[in-house]
């Protein structure tokens, strides 16, 4: 299956996408119906693990959406494994400086272009396992901007070949500005420091996400000129709307 947030971008389209923290392939198979280009396994602050991330594939893989994880951290093993499973995109966080994202494209890229063991025990059944250049081209790597830091940092991340794109993670960017952990800022001085990042990464040819809590504000980041963003997660949706009804029918 061809990487179809790739595909998006490469025709100038934005990419609408899903989080998954619910480790459960049905709730998986339901969000991929929802009408979403891609769907994030999130096994860094999600209740996910490895076996139901791979339950989560296996449920929205009939319905064309594309399988990205967001991974713990910056870790060659889970992030091998991770691909081998079948993701066609690496979320990663905190990554603060140029080596780190070397290192996050080193893991994700099979040798010449990284350092990537071979082993596609799933992702293999679907494609030419032995095609490694093909899973080069393949897979995304998009680091994390999320820290004052990596704002210090950010051209030389942006300018490690092979990134494709940086995600942006509002909460913990806020809390290193000095700020409370809020998702859908307006506050001009936020709204400067997020433009910064996109305008930095598009002058290198990446891309930028973002994650927020609404489609009101995901539209008005794609008006800003931004290429990813995700709408809150599948619990948060779920706990929004419960209360919404439930909150009618209380009158």
């Amino acid at each position: 299956m061809a990487n179809g947030v790739k595909a998006a971008w490469a025709a100038g389209k934005p990419v609408v996408n899903g989080w998954l923290a619910i480790p459960s392939g049905f709730s998986a198979e339901v969000m991929a119906q929802a009408g979403f280009d891609s769907l994030t396994v999130d096994i860094q602050h999600g209740v996910q693990d490895y076996l139901s991330m791979v339950a989560c594939f296996q449920g929205m893989q009939p319905h064309g959406v594309t399988p990205l994880v967001r991974v713990p951290w910056n870790e060659p093993g889970i992030i091998g494994k991770v691909l081998d499973g079948g993701a066609k995109g690496v979320i990663c966080p905190m990554v603060n400086t140029e080596k780190e994202a070397r290192d996050l494209v080193s893991f994700c890229r099979y040798p010449p272009k990284g350092a990537r063991s071979f082993g596609p025990i799933r992702s293999g059944i679907y494609g030419a396992a032995a095609d490694t250049d093909a899973a080069n081209d393949d897979v995304l790597v998009i680091p994390m901007i999320e820290t004052k830091t990596a704002l210090d940092n950010l051209e030389a991340i942006v300018s490690v070949p092979g990134v494709d794109a940086v995600y942006i993670g509002p909460s913990d960017l806020s809390l290193s500005l000095g700020m409370k952990p809020l998702q859908d800022r307006r506050e001009p001085e936020f709204l400067k420091v997020i433009d910064h990042i996109r305008t930095t990464a598009a002058k290198h040819g990446v891309k930028t996400g973002i994650h927020t809590m609404s489609g009101q504000y995901s539209k008005e980041m794609f008006e800003r000129g931004f290429n990813l963003a995700t709408i809150m997660n599948d619990s948060g949706l779920m706990l929004t709307a419960a209360k919404a009804q439930v909150g009618v029918a209380r009158g």
